[in-house]
């Protein structure tokens, strides 16, 4: 991944080592290469950004097993570290502060007030941020539905490649979502407001992943055994589409409709 050079690792890696300080000294206020750190150390240690807080600079969310950190670094940028490698960031050189707001929206804005980045994830108010121990960044709605992550896929998912638990693929135009929930159900939402559309009925089965199959076939898997597939093997290339319609259709590398949830196989 190639880092915006606003970045400023040195300042996070020292944010961090201040983090860690102000924990062990139950300090309120510490002053580090990074920056003034004002947060009590029980902030320093939540993995949560719940309705209506904010990250101001030189705070952070860090994972419960403490291998991932979450900061809202001087320079503006929102980063996701394990240890001092950078995973992801707002790319957002003018940020201030970041805030879940009421309406379901992370949201990063800048000194007058501007918003400079967000997750577009409004409409789903109650909805909250984590810092995952797997190195996830998720947005989950009150309902513990995960609404966004920034290894979200866009429309589709190529052969080969799986949904885990908690990743999700977005339509195009952000208003439907596919998610891979941790409970083992495969559900289509429309993202406003978060309506239940389709699902592979497979809920009660934590653990299962997604699969587009090189040969075609879209399958569910627990422990390594189907729970369930599209029937839509011997067309190796096929692809899984979730549509600007609110359609999820499986094409082959033609591009012909082999599958959709509104129909089954075709």
């Amino acid at each position: 991944m190639k880092l915006a050079k606003t970045f400023t690792l040195a300042a996070a890696v020292a944010l961090t080592t201040a983090l860690a300080s102000a924990t062990a000294a139950g300090a309120e206020t510490v002053t580090s290469a990074a920056g003034t750190v004002t947060q009590t150390a029980s902030v320093a240690q939540d993995f949560k950004l719940m309705p209506g807080e904010k990250l101001a600079q030189g705070q952070s969310l860090r994972s419960q097993n403490g291998q991932y950190l979450l900061a809202q670094q001087d320079d503006g940028n929102l980063v996701l570290y394990q240890g001092k490698t950078a995973l992801w960031h707002t790319a957002t050189p003018t940020g201030l502060y970041t805030v879940m707001q009421d309406d379901g929206n992370l949201v990063t804005y800048d000194s007058a007030g501007k918003p400079v980045w967000n997750s577009g994830t409004a409409g789903n108010p109650g909805a909250w941020l984590a810092v995952q121990d797997d190195g996830n960044l998720v947005i989950y709605s009150k309902n513990h539905k995960p609404l966004w992550s920034p290894h979200s896929l866009v429309e589709r998912l190529g052969p080969g490649k799986t949904l885990k638990a908690n990743q999700l693929i977005k339509s195009r135009n952000g208003a439907y979502l596919l998610a891979m929930q941790g409970d083992g159900n495969l559900v289509l939402y429309r993202s406003n407001g978060l309506k239940a559309l389709w699902s592979t009925k497979t809920g009660g089965k934590p653990g299962a992943v997604a699969s587009m199959q090189s040969d075609g076939n879209f399958v569910l898997y627990r422990n390594g055994k189907a729970i369930w597939n599209t029937k839509t093997g011997g067309n190796p290339g096929a692809w899984l589409a979730v549509q600007d319609d609110g359609n999820v259709v499986v094409y082959s590398k033609s591009k012909k409709a082999l599958w959709s949830r509104t129909t089954g196989r075709l």
